[in-house]
């Protein structure tokens, strides 16, 4: 069970390792995240195809991985470790960490790959593994694998995580991140809204994890509007805590007739199906712009400049960024690049509803892409599907 012939981005980076049977991955945050990180495990996939890959990852992982294809044949969920899945210096549950090593040790991985950031923490935690070969980055303040790359600031991640995977043989050719939106996703979405017909689908995504990289509501209320006086449905999308956001735009909107509050209603599949529909997304810096993104629907992003180098999209025939410069705190005037001043406020208010409208009007009048198709309609032969 060799690794096949080497070619693709970063090629000769690293060696391909000979007789790999399992490999494991620890990437185990956010949804953003694990959507960049696709084009890395699609590299690993068609580089070692016999090769069993599990993703150390979070719960959430294991639930939206169930039943749908991708390159991960199993994820197992890491117990709660500081500097990995729970803060430094957090409670950590020892005893489930050690029945987790003692059985992830039993497996004798071939390959172990640290795609967790800069190492501090996740390094030691791979090498704990006991994998016969083990990779990954490594910051100045961690402590080395056997294959590793520097880790810097300020590089776009899939690039980055691609480059980690060439270190072990692995040389993508694709770096935009392909998820397939399943007959369930697309079921789920229509129960929460039912396609009408003659009318694009435009969707909101007024919410995201850092106050500070959120667009207000009132700025997401004058782009609803704009679209529904073109004759779209407008949803706004959210998680029960972005409820509140999600109800200010609402009430923003001159067009109420036109929108719809799907606050808490879609899971991370459903909501794949519904971008799946849409026309377009408009969204802040957050995982819903990533699915979009994947699932090949048209963007406009939101985006602070210290972010935009890191998780922008690396192509541009279905997306657009509008980008705030603001480097000083609005409330302390702090120069925040690779600085956290403690403040809430948003970092990205100053773009104007006027900038995106302009930016994301083309995408939405465009035709799709020649490529653009369902895409339960192409999986790839190589994909699994979790149980």
């Amino acid at each position: 069970m060799n690794a096949r012939r080497p070619s693709g981005l970063f090629c000769g980076l690293g060696a391909p390792v000979d007789d790999v049977r399992s490999i494991a991955v620890l990437r185990a945050n956010a949804v953003g995240d694990f959507v960049l990180t696709l084009p890395a495990l699609e590299a690993l996939r068609s580089a070692y195809p016999d090769a069993r890959i599990t993703l150390l990852g979070r719960a959430w992982h294991a639930a939206f991985l169930a039943g749908r294809p991708s390159p991960v044949d199993e994820v197992v969920v890491v117990p709660p470790t500081a500097g990995v899945t729970v803060a430094p210096g957090a409670a950590e549950d020892l005893p489930a960490q050690s029945a987790f090593f003692a059985e992830m040790q039993a497996r004798r991985f071939d390959i172990a790959l640290q795609l967790h950031g800069g190492g501090r923490y996740s390094n030691p935690f791979v090498r704990r593994l006991q994998a016969r070969v083990d990779a990954g980055f490594q910051a100045t303040d961690a402590t080395p694998l056997m294959r590793t790359l520097p880790y810097r600031e300020s590089h776009p991640e899939a690039l980055r995580l691609l480059e980690g995977v060439a270190l072990v043989g692995a040389y993508g050719c694709d770096i935009e991140p392909r998820l397939i939106a399943t007959p369930r996703d697309r079921a789920e979405a229509h129960a929460a809204l039912p396609p009408t017909a003659g009318r694009p689908l435009v969707v909101l995504q007024p919410g995201a994890s850092d106050p500070r990289r959120c667009w207000s509501p009132a700025h997401f209320a004058a782009v609803g509007d704009h679209f529904a006086q073109l004759g779209a449905d407008v949803a706004i999308n959210g998680t029960d805590a972005e409820g509140d956001a999600v109800q200010a735009v609402l009430q923003g909107m001159r067009q109420r007739a036109r929108a719809h509050d799907l606050t808490g209603r879609l899971s991370l599949g459903g909501l794949m199906g519904l971008l799946a529909r849409a026309r377009l997304l408009v969204s802040n810096d957050t995982g819903p712009a990533h699915l979009a993104r994947a699932v090949g629907t048209p963007t406009t992003v939101i985006y602070w400049i210290g972010n935009v180098q890191g998780y922008g999209p690396l192509s541009s025939a279905r997306h657009a960024t509008a980008v705030s410069w603001r480097l000083e705190c609005p409330a302390c005037g702090r120069n925040c690049l690779g600085v956290d001043c403690g403040h809430p406020d948003s970092f990205v208010d100053d773009v104007r509803p006027e900038a995106v409208i302009a930016l994301a009007q083309p995408l939405f009048e465009a035709p799709p892409p020649l490529d653009a198709m369902p895409q339960e309609t192409r999986p790839d032969p190589a994909h699994r599907r979790l149980a």
